[in-house]
C-alpha cells in the first residue's frame, strides 16, 4: 500500500522550489511594511478603550490568570492538496494546550513561571472502526518574561524545557527533548513576529534523525487586520541543512463576533514533522475547523 502523504522527489522537489519562492515573496512584504513610517500618534497596541485593555493586558501577563489556553486549541478535518482525497489520505487534526502559572506574584527581573501541557491528534476518521493514527504528548516547564515600554506591552521571552513523545512502545516509539528560546515582539498595531530556537536532546531511538525532518528552529509572523476580525499566521520551521527547507504552516482565523472566543480557523501544512509517528514523511494537507484562542496571544 502507499504511504499517506508521499510523492515522488521531482514533484516534491518542485512544489518545495514554488512555495519557497511564494514563502520569501511574503517575508519581504511583511518586512517592507514594518518599516515603513507610521504616524506619530500610532501605538503598538490600540483598540476602543486603549487604556483599559492595555491594562487588562499587563495584568494578565504579570499576575495572571492562573490557568487557561497555552497554544491554539483547535479541532479541524482536511485531506491531502497533492493526492486525490481518500480515506487514507484524510484525517481529523485536534490540539488541546494548557497552561497554568506556578506562582501568585512575579520572580525575581518581573518573570513567572508555569507548566504547559499539549495534546496533538491525528484521528483518521474516514476508515472503518475509526483508528486514532497518532497522539502526540508535549509537557513542559517554562520560564517567561513579557516587555513594556512606557507601560505599553511590546514582546516577551520565554525560556522552556519541553518532551514529545507519541507514547507508543516498539518500532513505533518516538520522542525527543528541548531546551528552547522563544521571543515575540509587536512591530506595529497590525503586525507580530516570533522565532523560537532549541537545544534537542534526541533520546528516542527509532528518530535519532529527527532534526532533518523535525526541524532546528522556526520562526513566523500574525498579521490582523484593523478590526482584528481576520488574522493570517505564518509559521517557518528549519529542518537541519543549510538549504532552504521548512515545514510551513498558515494559519488564516475568523473571529466570528466579538462576543464568544470561538474562530473558524483554515491551516494549510506543508512538510515533514506533522507529527510524531510520521516524522520523516512528507505530507501537504488542508484543513478547516473551528480554534479557541488564548485571550491575547497564543504561543507558537
Amino acid at each position: 500500500m502507499k504511504r499517506c502523504g508521499t510523492a515522488s522527489p521531482a514533484r516534491r522537489r518542485s512544489e518545495s522550489r514554488g512555495f519557497r519562492a511564494l514563502i520569501l515573496l511574503l517575508l519581504l512584504v511583511i518586512a517592507g511594511a514594518a518599516f515603513v513610517p507610521q504616524r506619530a500618534s500610532a501605538q503598538i497596541l490600540s483598540a476602543p478603550n486603549e487604556e483599559a485593555y492595555r491594562d487588562s493586558l499587563k495584568r494578565e501577563l504579570r499576575y495572571g490568570p492562573f490557568f487557561g489556553f497555552y497554544k491554539d486549541n483547535y479541532f479541524l478535518v482536511g485531506t491531502s492538496t497533492i493526492h486525490k482525497p481518500n480515506a487514507i489520505n484524510s484525517d481529523v487534526k485536534f490540539q488541546i494546550s494548557l497552561a497554568i502559572r506556578l506562582t501568585n506574584n512575579t520572580l525575581p527581573w518581573n518573570t513567572f513561571l508555569f507548566l504547559m501541557y499539549t495534546q496533538k491528534a491525528f484521528w483518521n476518521v474516514f476508515q472503518e472502526s475509526l483508528p486514532m493514527r497518532d497522539l502526540n504528548f508535549n509537557p513542559g516547564i517554562g520560564l517567561s518574561r513579557p516587555f513594556f515600554i512606557e507601560d505599553r506591552y511590546i514582546g516577551k521571552l520565554t525560556l522552556l524545557v519541553e518532551h514529545e513523545s507519541n507514547g507508543k512502545d516498539g518500532t513505533e516509539s518516538r520522542s525527543w527533548n528541548k531546551v528552547s528560546l522563544a521571543g515575540s515582539a509587536l512591530i506595529n498595531e497590525w503586525l507580530m513576529v516570533h522565532s523560537k530556537f532549541w537545544i534537542p536532546i534526541v533520546d528516542g531511538q527509532n528518530n535519532r534523525d529527527i532534526l532533518r525532518y523535525s526541524g532546528i528552529w522556526q520562526t513566523g509572523f500574525v498579521a490582523y487586520t484593523p478590526s482584528k476580525k481576520l488574522s493570517l499566521g505564518l509559521t517557518l520551521v528549519k529542518r537541519a541543512g543549510w538549504n532552504l527547507n521548512f515545514n510551513t504552516i498558515v494559519d488564516f482565523i475568523w473571529r466570528v463576533s466579538d462576543k464568544t472566543n470561538l474562530n473558524l480557523l483554515v491551516q494549510y501544512y506543508n512538510g515533514y514533522g506533522e507529527n510524531m509517528i510520521d516524522y520523516n514523511q512528507f505530507h501537504s494537507r488542508l484543513r478547516v475547523g473551528i480554534v479557541f484562542r488564548p485571550h491575547f496571544f497564543s504561543e507558537f
